[in-house]
């Protein structure tokens, strides 16, 4: 099994065997549908299924594979609404997890590589590890300008778990690109040591929780000296892509990567600079590209500041002014699904194929309380299999919210035996709502068996406890 190479370190990570079961659910669905070519849908199901199985290597190459293929039949990176739409990473798993769906999407890009190493390593992931590390030193060793760093990143990580000898090798690669440092020299003279003395079990080694504080302690001052090197990287890129495009202020492609380079600073000053660019050539070309970039970084702004409100609602509970806080929140929320709502529209008047737009405009009118204009859109977006499961969930709901609840329990059962996950996010979301049907039918006992489900797999969701000691009181 993949997950027996996982042996380093006092904790490594294990899987149980039920859930090795329920994720290959989704890896056999995922290889059906990349057999057919929609790799996009793929891509989804592996990653679903890795969130269930993290160490299964055998999904991981395959999720590489199909992404390979996918570039090579024209596959393009995923677009700046569906990472938008990504979930937070607020586990070390779920940074992985958001670093290799990336990487599925671009295959080549070193830094996913990176970020799917370190979150592996930060997740207790080592087999991961061992699987990603040599895609990526392969990878930066094949560039023509080889990164430093990101020899170091795998030396460090290799050395965090006790593979000194591939740390060995990081290490050396490192020191062709910069000969002359005696610190690098002395390094792989420690870690080959090391390597000897964990091979003849020479000496005591450190504990696996040992390790991991000492790269922490390196890694806080590593992050410390990136950020600095970071912004006075971007703003020189900045400089650099402006004097280019001054130069040939027609040639298109140097334009937009002068917007690139102003946009992943993620600053308000430089993203409004490039918003006053975008006009002005949209004035000049006519362009609509022009017009949806300027859509996409004020929606981009909208969402940062909603992370922000969201924060001070957390942290304001026991405040007095609580309660203003939350009607603040709840006000901006309107005010940014129907902007986002006008901003999608837009792009559907001028490019009316677009399924992603499509659906987010059904998503957004569902937020909205328009469920009698949703209805239509989200049934044609359903049809798109990249946004078939959510177009369906919020139909289905869309069909409870205006009134047919005979048409939401259709709608939710067909998912419902579709979907090939149980006990995740989506799929408690998907029977807690068909149960909100088929009370709404006053089906009362298929109704409790679906609340029952839920609180099986989340016993805290929602209002469930309080429905199903209802519907059994009244059933008494």
């Amino acid at each position: 099994m993949a997950n027996d190479s996982n042996q380093h370190g006092d904790d490594p990570l294990k899987i149980p065997e039920e859930d090795r079961k329920r994720a290959k659910v989704f890896f056999d669905r995922a290889k059906t549908v990349a057999d057919t070519g929609n790799f996009e849908y793929a891509i989804e199901m592996y990653i679903q299924g890795l969130s269930v199985d993290p160490e299964n290597i055998e999904a991981h190459q395959a999720l590489r594979d199909i992404s390979l293929k996918r570039k090579a039949s024209g596959g393009k990176d995923m677009g700046m609404m569906d990472k938008m739409k990504m979930p937070k990473a607020k586990e070390e798993k779920q940074l992985m997890l958001n670093a290799e769906k990336l990487l599925a999407y671009s295959p080549g890009d070193i830094s996913r590589m990176v970020g799917t190493l370190q979150g592996a390593y930060k997740a207790g992931c080592y087999a991961t590890v061992l699987w990603v590390g040599p895609i990526l030193q392969r990878a930066n060793s094949e560039q023509k300008k080889p990164d430093f760093k990101t020899f170091i990143t795998l030396r460090d990580v290799y050395t965090a778990i006790e593979e000194y000898k591939l740390a060995t090798d990081a290490c050396y690669l490192a020191s062709t690109i910069r000969p002359d440092d005696m610190d690098l020299s002395h390094e792989m003279k420690n870690l080959a040591a090391k390597e000897t003395a964990k091979r003849g079990k020479y000496g005591i080694a450190k504990s696996f929780l040992e390790s991991v504080r000492d790269v922490e302690v390196q890694e806080k001052l590593m992050d410390a000296d990136k950020d600095v090197h970071h912004a006075d990287a971007m703003v020189k890129a900045i400089n650099e892509a402006e004097a280019q495009w001054q130069a040939s202020p027609d040639d298109q492609s140097k334009f937009s990567k002068l917007i690139d380079s102003l946009r992943r600073t993620e600053s308000l000053e430089y993203e409004n600079k490039a918003i006053e660019l975008l006009e002005e050539q949209y004035r000049k070309t006519n362009q609509f590209k022009h017009r949806q970039r300027i859509g996409e970084i004020r929606m981009v702004q909208l969402s940062r500041q909603e992370r922000t409100l969201r924060g001070e609602v957390d942290r304001g509970k026991n405040s007095p002014n609580y309660s203003d806080l939350v009607q603040k929140f709840k006000e901006f929320s309107i005010d940014k699904a129907r902007t986002e709502m006008e901003e999608f529209q837009l792009i559907l008047e001028h490019y009316p194929t677009d399924s992603n737009a499509r659906f987010q405009v059904g998503s957004r009118l569902f937020l909205l309380g328009e469920f009698q204009d949703a209805i239509p859109i989200l049934q044609q977006s359903k049809q798109d299999p990249k946004h078939r499961i959510p177009a369906s969930i919020y139909l289905g709901r869309a069909f409870l919210s205006a009134g047919f609840a005979d048409e939401a329990v259709d709608t939710l059962k067909a998912v419902i035996d579709e979907y090939p996950g149980r006990g995740d996010e989506r799929s408690i979301q998907m029977f807690y709502w068909y149960a909100r049907a088929l009370e709404e039918k006053k089906d009362n006992d298929p109704a409790i068996k679906a609340y029952s489900q839920v609180a099986q797999w989340n016993f805290n969701y929602s209002d469930v406890q309080v429905r199903i000691k209802r519907l059994r009181s009244s059933a008494a």
